[in-house]
């Protein structure tokens, strides 16, 4: 494989997991804590409702989980090309 199809390659799984990242993020934010939020008015999540629980700190907790998974695939997808921190 030539140098320059790694690197296409390499930023291709970088694009790919961003794509996936902001997508989840994006249906966790807006798609449970507004758009779904008066369906999930009657299931309670630690004394209030769950549409609240996503708006508030779902959506946190979420992009927290975001954060610390894509820090994970870019480690491993870093070694699988040769550019990871020694």
């Amino acid at each position: 494989m030539t140098d320059r199809s790694s690197s296409n390659a390499y930023w291709s799984a970088n694009v790919r997991i961003i794509y996936i990242c902001l997508a989840i993020w994006a249906i966790v934010s807006y798609g449970f804590g507004i758009l779904l939020r008066p369906a999930l008015s009657g299931i309670a999540v630690g004394g209030s409702d769950l549409g609240f629980w996503f708006a508030q700190q779902g959506s946190i907790v979420v992009f927290i989980v975001l954060i610390f998974g894509y820090s994970m695939y870019m480690n491993k997808i870093d070694r699988e090309f040769g550019v990871d921190e020694q």
